[in-house]
């Protein structure tokens, strides 16, 4: 029996490795799948892979790919969410602004600098024909740090996942602005690349149970009560999520990682590109 070590950030986008773990599909494949949350998000699981304090990451797409060029020993396996994240923008419940316009030159509350939260508040601002060297950062670690952040007026707006912040709006903890979409596959499944090298046939036995998982997930009766229940999210929020969010089981184009890496040198983000070679499995 070998036990691998995965991380993923605590949302319903990972409920199938869950399934998975609990009805014992990667024991049958001799493999003691460790899952841990990691709800301080792409920046701190890009640190855990280079650190090898993890095995596997379910991560964002453009926050593993900047990690690379920084010397990340890490490797794409392939997609694991084939559709965009929708990215909600989102202010304090008393907050003086209204619209996303207003946001020009605040500051942006991020979980760590190279996280999600922090690529795509360039992305956005680029979007929106903002100067982004003048962007401001405020770094609050996870969720809990942003309500506080807005809440204190230490940072005037904050992006993260429209369905998982959906709660805070409802409860008028946030007010949303607006929504910005990833544009690309937003999560992938990457290894580092130590592990990668010495565990080839494990890799296959895992990529094949997660692909079984996923290709079958939306099919289980009444997967949408399950997930309204275990995140605690309104159903009819959740049958929404649902419609406009698909699972992968195939390898990140290599037009997909050129359109990230140009992004993120447009932005200054990285120096130069990779051939995709270095960055996929």
């Amino acid at each position: 029996m070998k036990t691998i070590k995965i991380i993923g950030v605590p949302e319903h986008f990972n409920l199938p490795w869950h399934l998975a773990i609990e009805e014992g599909a990667f024991l049958e494949r001799g493999i003691n799948l460790e899952w841990m949350d990691i709800p301080e998000g792409t920046g701190k699981m890009c640190k855990m892979l280079e650190n090898e304090e993890t095995d596997l990451a379910i991560i964002l797409t453009e926050g593993i790919i900047k990690s690379i060029h920084d010397g990340n020993p890490t490797k794409i396996l392939q997609k694991y969410i084939g559709t965009s994240l929708q990215w909600g923008i989102h202010v304090s419940a008393n907050s003086k602004f209204n619209k996303i316009s207003e946001l020009q030159n605040t500051k942006a509350a991020i979980s760590r600098y190279g996280s999600g939260s922090h690529l795509m508040a360039y992305i956005h601002a680029q979007q929106q024909g903002w100067n982004t060297n003048e962007l401001n950062f405020k770094v609050i670690n996870n969720l809990n740090g942003a309500i506080d952040g807005l809440t204190n007026g230490t940072a005037d707006y904050f992006m993260w996942e429209h369905f998982t912040t959906k709660p805070l709006v409802d409860s008028n903890i946030f007010k949303r602005l607006g929504d910005f979409p990833t544009p690309w596959p937003c999560f992938v499944i990457a290894g580092n690349k130590q592990f990668l090298d010495t565990n080839k046939s494990l890799v296959t036995h895992i990529l094949e149970v997660i692909n079984t998982y996923t290709s079958e997930f939306k099919f289980i009766p009444s997967i949408d009560r399950t997930l309204s229940n275990k995140y605690e999210q309104r159903l009819e929020d959740i049958q929404e999520w649902l419609s406009i969010t698909s699972w992968s089981q195939e390898q990140l184009k290599i037009a997909t990682v050129i359109k990230v890496q140009e992004s993120l040198k447009t932005l200054n983000l990285i120096q130069d590109k990779l051939n995709p070679v270095d960055i996929l499995y």
